[in-house]
């Protein structure tokens, strides 16, 4: 089976082709920087990092740019709040941002483009909307002739008819920038300079962006006219991402993006995300909270990308318990592999088992089926686990190690695919104060307790060493032992 992705602008499910053989241009909406990132951008940022990742991973040479707005209403109102700079706030939320994508396990961008660097591009941009036709200045703002465009409403499905009977009881025709515009659809490119406000020297006079023109500019930049992937929320698909395809298209006459997807929103036990409702919940809080970073990343992986999912108490629960089973297996090799006389743990495409991989690619290539791809990893993470436990009663199993290194390697590889990870704690020669020689030395006095019969020392050590976490087994071979 070959990859087929769902695109927002056909309504259909299509075989993925890419303009240019073997690589992929995408484009992530990124963040508006006023604020830390809550668990929408979580969701958002997670299963385009986990597409990109699988893109990678079934042999395309992919290209991810994903934009920072900096300048915008929000962030200068921010500034206002603070009595400090649109720029100061932008930098300190930008650098939150990749501190929390870090704890995430997010791989970083190609490029993180941010409007405030994309001046140039933007007024070009906007010049040649002008030139074509598709812009006009207006009282040191300018604005996009919405009705020029042909296709405009393609993405969203939505006609300026219907939405034009919707907005007639909210227009204010007293509104100034009502007064400015030629048609109550069009909107701003370029917005004239505020007092007090930052502003950029323009041919139309000094102001800023709007911001579709950013998005955009950015693509155009940074990727060309017309790329492969241009990826976001569902929130995005309308005004910005329909204003997106009016600009660019506008003006080079060829598709912006080939396949446009968006990922479902977030809710808070049934309701809307909002600070208003008291369930506003940021990356940050969540994780300092206790809450895994790996359990969250399975909670977004668990639902199908494009649907609504509801984070609550029992979920993320769901998901923690799911993150250990997963654990378990992923660590297998650490625990028992010297046991199993495993040399070497490093991955090595050579020793996967191809069949399982097979599997894995034939669920995640329909839509980029995670779920059914986490269905193939649980597998392999169970059964492993299985054999951890027959190793750790019995001493050994009857699977061959060689077997056992092929699954291993197997779930590690494909795990990786989904951005879930697992390293051993770093462990020291002493634990609690015990070394290994010392908890070795108190397991032979309790051998010694027990063959004189004497129970109550045997049970003392027992409990002294399950106190300092150390968990004794017993068995005809002999007494073995673990850190529980």
């Amino acid at each position: 089976m070959t990859l087929s992705i769902y695109n927002t602008l056909t309504r259909r499910q299509e075989e993925f082709k890419t303009v240019e053989p073997g690589k992929v241009k995408m484009y992530y909406c990124g963040v508006t920087v006023y604020d830390y990132c809550h668990l929408g951008h979580a969701r958002a940022c997670i299963v385009w990092d986990v597409v990109r990742r699988y893109l990678q991973f079934i042999g395309y040479d992919v290209r991810y740019i994903q934009n920072f707005t900096d300048v915008d209403d929000k962030i200068l109102n921010r500034a206002r709040q603070e009595k400090s700079t649109m720029e100061a706030v932008s930098e300190r939320y930008i650098q939150a941002y990749f501190e929390d994508m870090a704890r995430l396990g997010i791989k970083e961008a190609d490029e993180y483009p941010r409007a405030t660097h994309t001046m140039n591009g933007i007024q070009r941009l906007i010049h040649d909307l002008e030139q074509k036709g598709f812009a006009y200045p207006s009282q040191g703002d300018v604005y996009y002739a919405v009705r020029k465009f042909d296709g405009y409403g393609k993405l969203s499905g939505r006609k300026l008819e219907d939405l034009q009977a919707g907005a007639s009881e909210r227009v204010n025709v007293e509104d100034a920038e009502y007064q400015k515009k030629k048609d109550p659809f069009d909107f701003a490119l370029w917005k004239a300079a505020k007092p007090s406000e930052p502003a950029w020297e323009s041919p139309w006079g000094k102001g800023r962006p709007g911001w579709h023109i950013e998005c955009s500019a950015m693509v155009r930049d940074r990727l060309g006219d017309t790329i492969d992937i241009h990826a976001g929320g569902a929130d995005l698909i309308f005004p910005h991402h329909e204003n997106e395809i009016a600009q660019s298209e506008a003006v080079t006459g060829k598709p912006l993006a080939n396949y446009w997807l968006h990922n479902g929103m977030v809710k808070v036990d049934g309701e809307k995300m909002s600070k208003s409702l008291g369930n506003f919940t940021t990356i940050r809080d969540l994780l300092d909270r206790g809450v895994e970073p790996m359990a969250l990343r399975l909670f977004v992986l668990m639902a199908q990308y494009r649907k609504p999912i509801d984070f609550t108490d029992e979920a993320i629960l769901a998901a923690t318990n799911g993150w250990n089973t997963l654990k378990e297996g992923l660590l297998f090799g650490y625990q028992y592999g010297k046991k199993l006389g495993w040399e070497n743990l490093e991955l090595n495409q050579n020793n996967v088992d191809k069949s399982e991989v097979d599997k894995f690619t034939t669920l995640v290539d329909d839509d980029f089926n995670f779920p059914g791809g986490l269905a193939v990893i649980f597998e392999l993470a169970k059964e492993l686990r299985k054999e951890g436990n027959i190793i750790v009663h019995q001493g050994k199993t009857e699977t061959s190690s060689n077997e056992l290194f092929k699954q291993w390697q197997t779930l590690v590889t494909l795990a990786e695919v989904l951005g879930l990870t697992a390293q051993p704690e770093i462990e020291t020669s002493q634990i609690d104060g015990l070394s290994d020689a010392e908890i070795e030395e108190l397991i032979q006095q309790r051998q010694e307790a027990r063959k004189a019969k004497n129970f109550a020392e045997s049970d003392r050590i027992r409990d002294e060493l399950l106190a300092k976490g150390i968990t004794l087994i017993d068995s005809k071979e002999g007494t073995r032992w673990h850190h529980s």
